[in-house]
């Protein structure tokens, strides 16, 4: 191992006096002659290396440290001051200084951030990117939401699958699908593993979630839209709409707990505030469109909100966190169970964050017959479903589920403006690289 200690593992005064060695790259120089400050960066922050000549730094070090341009990789040996003057926090005063590999081409943007630099470029040029301490930050909040999630499911008694991303028809019906010759049939990539999760929960396994990609042939060019993006997803058998709500509800709020106590010194560099309500709101899709009508908006009942709409409506309610539930059936999914007394509405609901929709979900049908009902409603042919309506001819339970989209949630909780800083190599409809 080149390093001993990540940086944000020193403490200065428990560590005061004693040698450690760190690793990363080399974030800024500064020359002040007979002394030289080196900031090295790691994954976990920054610390000053002190470099002074006739002091305790081998001439090896010196001659390594003349020679770094920034973004070198470089390990380093010294000693942990304890009362650091290094706006950084921590210190060392260097002894051995080690080029594990050097600066071949120039770097294409600052990662300082003191010059900024288009999104564009940045994408492009992600491994640099990735590098950037905001960007670090953004997936160290979206690893933890997904770490929140994960335990969060467990406790709810739930079991990890792993559906196919291959898939020989749509889940969801439409044509926003991916093909690819798969031997010598026609197969599609999965836009939800929607229906497989219902199969999990058919065959026994009663409770389920997953963390997928899916994707989407959707020809947009938005901020909020990606055509791979990442599910979190949860069906549970034996439970009607309430008892799904009832765990998004917990689902979430353990995830935004979770990453506002693990996660502080990342929302603070991103500016990013997360309020932790002790329950959410669930607001009637009627009452929705009744409190924009009221307000001047003008709204047509039956259709899905559309951005500019959705950004608004938590400002109805003075609230940034809550459900809009009960949603016109034509609206949403076929498999979406309608109210018995009242057909045109289903048990579905949507999860809005920070004006943003980050979940949504619903009851699902569980009778075959009215499923091959909703399938002929929705213009799609049940024939081409068959092998999915038959699995419920063998004693299906009433169940629901959800899905969260891990790049929008982590979009609120790190404060971007833009999804595609929120995914690792973002897809969309004009970038396929890096």
């Amino acid at each position: 191992m080149k390093r001993t200690h990540y940086v944000a593992e020193i403490d200065a005064r428990k560590h005061a006096g004693k040698r450690v060695t760190v690793a990363g790259w080399t974030h800024e120089i500064r020359d002040f002659g007979a002394v030289k400050f080196v900031i090295l960066r790691d994954r976990t922050g920054l610390i000053q290396l002190t470099f002074k000549k006739g002091g305790s730094a081998s001439a090896t070090a010196l001659k390594n440290a003349d020679a770094l341009v920034k973004e070198t990789a470089i390990a380093c040996t010294g000693i942990v001051v304890e009362k650091t003057v290094a706006g950084v926090g921590r210190e060392l005063l260097a002894e051995e200084l080690e080029i594990i590999s050097p600066v071949l081409k120039q770097v294409p943007f600052e990662v300082t951030g003191k010059v900024p630099a288009d999104i564009d470029v940045r994408l492009n040029h992600r491994i640099i990117d990735l590098r950037r301490p905001e960007t670090t930050a953004v997936f160290k909040i979206r690893s933890e939401a997904q770490r929140a999630f994960r335990d969060a499911c467990y406790e709810l008694g739930c079991q990890e699958i792993t559906p196919p991303c291959l898939v020989s028809s749509s889940t969801e019906g439409g044509a926003n699908l991916f093909s690819l010759k798969y031997f010598e049939q026609q197969a599609f990539l999965a836009q939800s593993p929607q229906l497989y999760k219902q199969l999990a929960v058919l065959g026994g396994m009663d409770r389920v979630f997953m963390i997928t990609p899916v994707f989407r042939a959707e020809k947009h060019n938005t901020t909020t839209h990606l055509n791979e993006v990442t599910q979190m997803d949860v069906e549970i058998g034996f439970a009607d709409a309430n008892d799904a709500l009832d765990a998004l509800e917990k689902v979430t709020l353990h995830i935004l707990a979770h990453v506002k106590k693990n996660c502080a010194r990342e929302l603070e560099m991103l500016g990013s505030k997360i309020s932790v309500p002790k329950k959410i709101s669930r607001h009637d899709y009627d009452e929705i469109v009744e409190a924009l009508n009221s307000s001047g908006v003008e709204f047509k009942w039956g259709e899905d909100f559309p951005k500019d709409v959705e950004e608004k409506i938590p400002e109805l309610f003075g609230e940034e966190l809550f459900f809009i539930t009960n949603w016109p059936t034509k609206t949403r999914a076929f498999y979406s169970m309608p109210f018995e007394e009242k057909p045109d509405i289903c048990k579905a609901y949507d999860l809005i964050y920070k004006g943003l929709e980050i979940a949504s979900g619903a009851q699902r049908i569980h009778d075959p017959n009215l499923l091959v009902q909703q399938l002929k409603l929705h213009g799609l042919h049940p024939h081409d479903f068959e092998s999915y309506i038959d699995a419920f001819r063998y004693g299906a339970p009433p169940h629901a589920g959800w899905s969260i989209g891990l790049e929008r949630l982590t979009m609120k909780l790190a404060n971007r403006s833009n999804i595609r800083e929120c995914s690792l190599f973002p897809r969309d409809r004009h970038r396929l690289t890096p």
